[in-house]
Order: C-alpha cells, then structure tokens, then sequence
C-alpha cells in the first residue's frame, strides 16, 4: 500500500528507509545470470542463437546476428515525417548539450618545475544495450550513441531483442541511423551482455557496456564488469515531486504516473508535499492520480506501483523537503514550486540525478528531448554516482615529464616518503640519476 507519513513524526526516517532500501536480486535472478553468462562464454554463437529462440522467439542463425546496414538506412523510411524530425531535433539537442561535456587534454608546470597533465582518448570499442522487449526505448539510441560519438569512440556496437520473426523495432533502427551507428546486433537480454563482455566468432567484445535494462541485464552487467566496464547499474525509474501551492495537481499526478507506466513493477514514485503551503494539496494530487490511471493505456503497471512503490511525504518546511531528497536521492526531481524556493532547493539538494524546475518542465524532457542523457543512477546511487556524460565514453592518463632540474627539486619528497614508507629501491630509483 502506499506510504504516507509526515516529515516531523517519529518514525519517518525509517520509514524512508525501508522504503528506499533495495532488494538484492533474488538468488534465482543471480544463478540464472551466471549459467547463461557462462554458456554463452563457452559456447558463443550457439549459445547466443539458442537463447534468442528461447527467449524472444526468435530463430536465426549467427549469420543473421547483425542488423544489414541498409536495413537500418531503410528504417527512417518506415517512419512517419513527423516522427523523423522529431528524432533529428532530440539528437539535436543531445549533441549540443553533451558537446560541453568533452574532456580536454591539458598540460602545466608543477612547483618542481616538471610538467604534467592529462590526456583524454576515447574508449576503443563500446557496447551499447537498447532495451527492446516491454517496450522499445528508442530515446535510448540517442542517449547513449550520441555521447559516444561526441567522445570519438572508433568502434559502436549496439544490441537489442528482435521479434520473433527478427525483426528489430523501426524506431530504433531509425535512430541508430541518425546517431551513425551502422554496427548493430538483434541480440538482447543476458545473452547480449555476455557477447559484449566475452565476444563470440562473429561477434567482437567490447571493452566498456552502456545503457539500462531489466533486473536480469543489471545483474549480467554486475557479474562481468572487471571483465568489461560498465557505465552504471540503472535499475527502475524513480521520480520525487516536490510540490506547494504553486504546484498544478493535474501536472503533478500526469509526472508521477509518467514514471509509473515502465511496467517493471518496481518502480518507485515520491511526492514530498509543503503542505502548509496550500491545504489540501495532497488530497487534490491523489484524487487526480486516481482520475488519470482510469484513463492510462498501462494502469495495470501504473496500480501495481502506486500499491507497493508510492511514497508520499509531507513536509513542513524547505529543509525538510530538501533533507527528504537528499537522503532518497532520486533519479528525477521536479521542484513544482516558486521561484524562490526552487532556487534554494536547487542548492541545498545534492544528491539528484536531474532536477527538474518549474511546472513547465516535467521529467519527460529528460527521458526525450532536453539533452541530457536519460542514463541515470537509481536506488541511491545518486548519492555517489552522476549520469551518463560524454567523459564515461573516455578514459584519463596522467602525464609526467621531468628534466634533470625538476627531478633534483622533487628528490627530497621522494626520498622522505621511501623512508616513511619503507621501500628503499623506490628512493633508489630516483637518487641514483646524480650518483
């Protein structure tokens, strides 16, 4: 059932706990993972083409694995003209936002006169995992593929499901080609995950995976990282509206069940309400909820998260809505509030993974057409972590050149710290060049 607690009483701290806590995946989640990870390392093709008949119904052989490039050239075609620009206009907005992100390599002198810096490649070969199945998140395409392409990644391998007739949804073959990824596999699920990391004989492993998916992808992901990198472990979409009196309820309960509709189940939706503000502001957001889940082509998974998966807080004052945030760190936040106060919420909560502002900005934009990446961190990992920019698509090295000078100022230090630390042939190595 949903929860509903007042900030100030007694037990609403743990209460916000047990509701953000994370369940573990399952046991049987984990150990089908790793039977199907280990197959696929094992067996490669065979086993990729055996899960995609299992799994999606799909029945092709490895020769069929990869998506022929002018299927995805023709795939704009099977959209209509409106659909079209609309691609074109979010990528354009993705690629001018994410253009400023680029790291930039730089160089300078240190106080011993030695210079240093770093350069910034990007990575070689990169993953990209589009989930299909539920539904196909074409915005993800642009969401992941554009920063790679701003990073100047060489190689760009994305994976989706296919139908079972193997067919790959339009849209996103479509927006693979307004991104220029011309390398695509209709392979999904764990198999995909397990390809990308191990690499089969016809397909290349890839040195970092992006993108989300469903619990058993994240957990195929957790299992081979080190392997392989990976990006994050973005699980099921959060939302947390922070509302006052100049919040519009109608907007309020349409975001929250926006998020609502994914149709995993586990979802997890917040309002933090200053009800002081406005009385009465709960009771007119919930009984908009309930008028437009009756109206929602998915209220059968919008009802099962607004039961298990709503949170609803009230809070007497901005610091106590900003202290809600900053604990539940969520991966949306709307601040449908004045000016004023969205000002110093803006500042006082740091641990959002995008913040929303005003009552004309719903979190849509994000998941579409603003231009941040849409790849967010999920169940607290806000907390610690930040969403998908170009500088997860490159890799750092720090550079160090010293002269003869530079290396006889820096001797001391070094020699002090191969004491302290007791490893004489590190300060060996350094003073040996003036014996």
């Amino acid at each position: 059932m949903t929860t509903r607690a007042r900030v100030a009483d007694p037990g609403f701290g743990e209460a916000l706990a047990e509701f953000c806590r994370e369940a573990a995946a399952p046991a049987s989640i984990a150990q089908a993972v790793a039977g199907i990870l280990a197959d696929v390392k094992a067996r490669g093709d065979r086993a990729v083409a055996n899960y995609a008949a299992k799994f999606d119904g799909a029945r092709f052989g490895p020769d069929a694995f990869r998506v022929a490039p002018e299927e995805i050239k023709a795939a704009m075609g099977r959209l209509s003209p409106a659909d079209r620009a609309a691609l074109r206009s979010a990528h354009a907005s993705i690629r001018e936002f994410n253009g400023r992100g680029r790291s930039k390599n730089w160089s300078a002198r240190n106080r011993h006169g030695g210079r240093v810096g770093e350069k910034f490649d990007p990575i070689r070969r990169v993953g990209l995992y589009i989930p299909g199945g539920e539904v196909p998140l074409v915005s993800t395409v642009l969401m992941t593929a554009t920063l790679a392409k701003i990073a100047g990644c060489p190689q760009i391998a994305a994976f989706t499901p296919a139908k079972g007739d193997g067919a790959v949804a339009a849209g996103i073959l479509a927006a693979l080609a307004v991104a220029g990824v011309d390398e695509v596999y209709r392979v999904g699920g764990v198999p995909a995950v397990g390809a990308m990391a191990y690499g089969t004989s016809t397909i290349p492993a890839v040195d970092k995976i992006f993108g989300p998916g469903n619990a058993y992808v994240c957990e195929a992901k957790r299992q081979v990282f080190g392997t392989v990198g990976v990006d994050s472990l973005p699980g099921p979409s959060e939302v947390m509206i922070v509302a006052d009196s100049k919040a519009d309820p109608a907007y309020a309960a349409a975001d929250l069940l926006a998020q609502a509709e994914h149709g995993s189940g586990r979802e997890k939706i917040f309002l933090v309400v200053l009800e002081p503000k406005k009385k009465g502001l709960t009771e007119a957001i919930l009984a908009e909820v309930a008028r437009q889940v009756k109206i929602s082509g998915r209220s059968s998974k919008i009802v099962r998260v607004l039961d298990e998966g709503f949170f609803i807080a009230e809070a007497g004052s901005l610091e106590e809505a900003a202290a809600v945030a900053n604990y539940a760190a969520p991966e949306h936040l709307q601040l449908m509030v004045g000016r004023a106060a969205a000002r110093r919420l803006t500042r006082e909560i740091t641990t959002a993974g995008a913040v929303f502002i005003g009552n004309a900005s719903p979190t849509v934009l994000g998941d579409f057409a603003a231009g941040p990446s849409h790849v967010l961190p999920t169940a607290r990992a806000a907390r610690f972590s930040s969403g998908l920019r170009v500088a997860d698509f490159q890799r750092r090295t720090s550079l160090v050149e010293y002269s003869e000078a530079a290396l006889r100022a820096a001797l001391p230090t070094v020699a002090a710290f191969a004491r302290l630390e007791q490893l004489d042939a590190h300060g060996r190595s350094a003073a040996l060049r003036f014996e």
